[in-house]
């Protein structure tokens, strides 16, 4: 029975996935001149993405609908489900399959995806056989679905509701969105983002270049639109203005409540402001609507709402006992009533908002045991929906089934390789407070895995550390909680907490394979401070040998890869020959992923070490690899890794505006964040350093000129480049600092000191010094060669370069029999100023 409970939990998601052939919206059209205008515009001109946003109700679909009514062509059509079952990619091949009789000729890439659509075996090529990496494999289905895509092309691709796509989809969209298909319009809609959260596909497009996107915003109607709608439904030639002035108000602008209040107020007839009763909210009009219902079918449209949006008559018939032929009559008096509308291919609400205030309606208890129901009913469903019966478990209130299905789920998603959904599911166990302690740990462990390369990192971080903060954690599930925690921690930017975490597990590592890997971790030197380079090589060592032990290709590659990186900081000769090996090996070229993560490394050690040629191969190798496995997570470190090569070689023009680009598309990427800023902050101060030399003489008075306001302006445009690349400077090492990140420490305290060598040179003296200081502590001198240097130029132009002398000759021992080209050049720069 359906009454006026006070609950929002918010139900629904249909049993079985039913994505008709439709566009649902309010019947009218009016306002959104401006908004269809550009859509038209832009989809005349392909291949081109847009996201259409905007809150529940505010006319998306109908605004999509009004677009594909006069665009020619073929229109390939998907909608997302609210509670989908773990199937990658699902709504875009519900839009394939719709087009799939007009397929041409395809790449034999496309055989990808034959084992997820065996209704078109005969149109699809061989299903290649399987890649042993998962990400390469998922990038061959991307690269697959692109392909189809461009055989059914010219079209244009309509996906609805993305706010509930699943990660795989997402991936697929931010990657046409930079690899467009010849021909393809694509238009997504999506509700709006909440502050302080956010949905897959805002995540996967916030990490794409801002031109790849157009993103179109739909707000309230406005007053006249109102008036419009309002003299439409009402038939009025003027409608009062006060009636115009209450809907606006009572509705918030939002075009299916508007319409909705307009209809009924039309169905009652008479003067619309002559009834206080007249509702003006959508609980009202829905209210309304229900009361002539006898309870039979208000029973009925309550289990509707509990179950979705589409009603399944042989599911209701099963939950309610009751046979077809009732729920047919009950649906079809719903219908009567304006509380389904026909979409062309069965009854369903015309909106979830519709649907949302009728389950809220359903009193608690009642909702409860109808999920119960629904989900009894679903067990017998093979294969099992484990994703509706975790929802509808979760629903009634059963936590070990919900536990049971959202980890079979979980388990489901990971098989197909959509960690970030596995990460979801299992999230949301971690909230089940009667949850016993060993399932808990186990459920932990697979989240930690599934959130390491997810997007549920920043959530699933405090999960892991309040269960070890448990003293009675078991030692094996300790070592594994605390080595993918740490993991976590570092890819969230905190470089000194991850590394912590990591060494805390180690000695409860069981198996050597993970131990292997989390030692071959601990033996990277250019991550945090605090720790010497002799305790890197010792963790290299202690990897080494249990790699041995563990007999698992997988991780000694993983110690390898570690080893050379090491030798490439420190500046040993024989990391050339590791990387060759590698480089050349089967066991790197079957991981393309760790071979294009390797060479990125790599490419940043000869950075370091002052080989750029090395680094612009290996850069060009591993950007190769990441635009063949499509690993969108090392596209900003490619990026980063170029414009570095870019600051190195002195090419400037142009250099901050694409580091500040990069810097904001890093936002959602903080590993490589803080190194991106550092870069940054460093362009802005050599920049700043240029710009104040050229408006000074050669003794660093102004420069004279004829119009004295043209050289006072220079100076002024100077000292803001100063100004602003000091307080760049300064918080990339207030940060750093906080994280405990040593090579942006390093980096940024020695360009803050070479920023102040002209005018505040005891200042320049004290930022380098605390440079060399942290590089002492590390034990790499190579590392600490321009602050040096910039203690010696600070100590010569104060008369006094003898103090600098034991620096000095502390680097010149550091790097002796080094290979290190930047720390010799540095050094011999150092000598010409402080005689040995």
């Amino acid at each position: 029975m359906i009454d006026g409970g006070e609950d929002k939990t918010r139900g629904g998601g249909s049993p079985t996935p039913v994505r008709p052939e439709r566009l649902r919206g309010p019947v009218e059209f009016v306002g959104r001149a401006a908004e269809l205008a550009q859509l038209r515009r832009i989809v005349a001109t392909p291949p081109c993405l847009i996201l259409l946003e905007g809150e529940p109700g505010i006319g998306k679909s109908r605004l999509v609908a009004e677009l594909l009514a006069e665009l020619p062509g073929r229109h390939l059509i998907g909608e997302c489900d609210d509670v989908p079952e773990p199937f990658p990619l699902g709504v875009l091949l519900d839009a394939i399959r719709g087009g799939a009789d007009r397929l041409g000729p395809l790449s034999p890439v496309a055989g990808a995806l034959a084992p997820l659509l065996p209704e078109l075996a005969d149109v699809l090529p061989d299903a290649p056989p399987p890649l042993t990496d998962p990400a390469a494999e998922r990038h061959r289905l991307l690269r697959a679905v692109a392909a189809v895509l461009a055989a059914l092309s010219p079209a244009t691709l309509l996906l609805e509701d993305l706010h509930w796509a699943d990660p795989a989809t997402c991936e697929l969209l931010a990657y046409l969105s930079t690899h467009p298909v010849e021909g393809l319009s694509v238009v997504l809609t999506a509700r709006t983002a909440t502050p302080g959260s956010s949905t897959p596909i805002h995540d996967a497009l916030a990490r794409t270049p801002p031109w790849s996107v157009t993103r179109v915003a739909l707000g309230p109607l406005d007053a006249d639109d109102v008036r419009k709608l309002a003299a439409r439904t009402l038939r009025l030639d003027d409608p009062p203005q006060q009636l115009t002035a209450t809907l606006l108000d009572r509705t918030a602008g939002i075009p299916f409540v508007v319409e909705e209040v307009l209809r009924t107020l039309a169905e009652r007839g008479g003067d619309p402001l002559a009834d206080d009763s007249v509702p003006f909210v959508l609980r009202d009009v829905l209210l309304w609507r229900l009361r002539p219902l006898d309870e039979a079918t208000r029973e009925v449209l309550g289990a509707t709402a509990v179950l979705g949006m589409t009603p399944d008559q042989r599911i209701l018939a099963s939950v309610l006992s009751l046979d077809r032929v009732a729920i047919g009559a009950a649906l079809t008096a719903a219908h009567r009533a304006g509380l389904l509308h026909d979409a062309g291919d069965g009854l369903r609400f015309r909106h979830d908002l519709a649907r949302q205030v009728v389950y809220d309606l359903v009193p608690r208890e009642s909702r409860e045991w109808l999920h119960l129901r629904v989900a009894r009913v679903l067990e017998q469903e093979l294969p099992r929906p484990v994703a509706q019966l975790a929802h509808h478990y979760r629903r009634a209130g059963s936590g070990a089934d919900f536990v049971r299905n959202a980890e079979a789920a979980a388990d489901l998603a990971t098989e197909r390789g959509d960690d970030a959904t596995a990460a979801s599911f299992l999230l949301q166990t971690m909230d089940i407070a009667e949850l016993p302690r060993p399932v808990r740990v186990r459920l932990a462990a697979k989240l930690g895995r599934s959130a390491i390369d997810g997007l549920s990192q920043a959530e699933a971080i405090p999960v892991l550390e309040r269960l070890l903060a448990d003293r009675r954690l078991p030692p094996g599930a300790r070592g594994e909680l605390g080595l993918v925690l740490g993991r976590m921690l570092r890819q969230q930017g905190e470089a000194l907490r991850g590394y912590t975490e990591i060494e805390r597990a180690v000695p409860y590592l069981r198996a050597p394979r993970r131990k292997a890997q989390a030692l071959a971790v601990l033996a990277a030197p250019d991550t945090v401070v605090d720790r010497h380079v002799d305790d890197h090589l010792a963790r290299c060592a202690e990897a080494e040998t249990a790699a041995a032990a563990s007999g698992d290709p997988a991780a000694d590659l993983a110690v390898r890869i570690a080893r050379a990186s090491l030798l490439l900081e420190l500046g040993d000769p024989a990391a050339w020959a590791i990387i060759s090996e590698l480089r050349a090996s089967a066991e790197l070229a079957d991981r393309p992923r760790e071979h294009a993560r390797a060479c990125l490394n790599w490419a940043q050690g000869a950075l370091h070490a002052g080989h750029p040629e090395q680094a612009e191969a290996l850069l060009a190798a591993g950007r190769a690899l990441v635009d063949e496995t499509g690993y969108e997570r090392l596209a900003s470190l490619v990026e980063a890794t170029e414009l570095s090569l870019d600051r190195a070689a002195g090419r400037l023009d142009g250099l901050a505006e694409r580091l500040s680009r990069l810097v904001a598309s890093a936002e959602r990427m903080p590993v490589t964040l803080l190194d991106a800023r550092a870069e940054l902050a460093t362009v802005l101060a050599l920049t700043a350093t240029a710009q104040r030399a050229g408006s000074t003489g050669e003794h660093g008075s102004p420069v004279s000129r004829a119009d004295g306001c043209a050289g006072r302006e220079d100076s002024n445009r100077g000292r803001d480049a100063v100004e602003s690349a000091e307080r760049a400077l300064r918080e990339v090492v207030a940060d750093a600092r906080r994280v405990g990140a040593i090579w942006p420490l390093v980096q940024a305290l020695s360009a803050l000191a070479r920023l102040m060598v002209a005018g505040r040179p005891d200042e320049a003296v004290r930022h380098a010094a605390e440079a060399l200081s942290v590089v002492r502590g590390k034990g790499i001198l190579a590392w600490a060669a321009d602050a040096v240097l910039v203690l010696a130029e600070a100590e010569a132009a104060a008369g006094d370069p003898g103090r600098a002398a034991g620096a000095v000759a502390e680097l010149e021992a550091g790097i002796a029999g080094r290979d290190a080209p930047l720390a010799q050049a540095a050094l011999r720069r150092c000598r010409a100023l402080v005689p040995a």
